[in-house]
C-alpha cells in the first residue's frame, strides 16, 4: 500500500472553500435576520439548503481524496 499527499491535499483544499462558503452564508443569515426580524421564516429554510449544498461539495471533495 503506498501513501501519497495528494489525498490530504485533496481533502485540505476541499474543506476550505465550503468552510468559508458556509461561515458567509450563515453570517449573512444572521445578518439579515437582524435587519429583518420578521424575514426569518424565509430566510432561515434557503440558508440551510445553501449551506447542504456547500457541504455537499465539500463531501464530494472528501471522496475524491480516498479514491486518490
Amino acid at each position: 500500500m503506498t501513501f501519497t499527499i495528494t489525498g490530504g491535499i485533496i481533502a485540505a483544499v476541499a474543506g476550505i472553500g465550503p468552510g468559508i462558503g458556509i461561515g458567509l452564508i450563515g453570517a449573512k443569515a444572521v445578518e439579515a435576520i437582524g435587519r429583518n426580524p420578521e424575514a426569518s421564516g424565509r430566510i432561515i429554510p434557503i440558508m440551510l439548503v445553501a449551506m447542504a449544498f456547500a457541504e455537499a461539495i465539500a463531501i464530494y471533495g472528501l471522496v475524491f481524496a480516498f479514491l486518490k
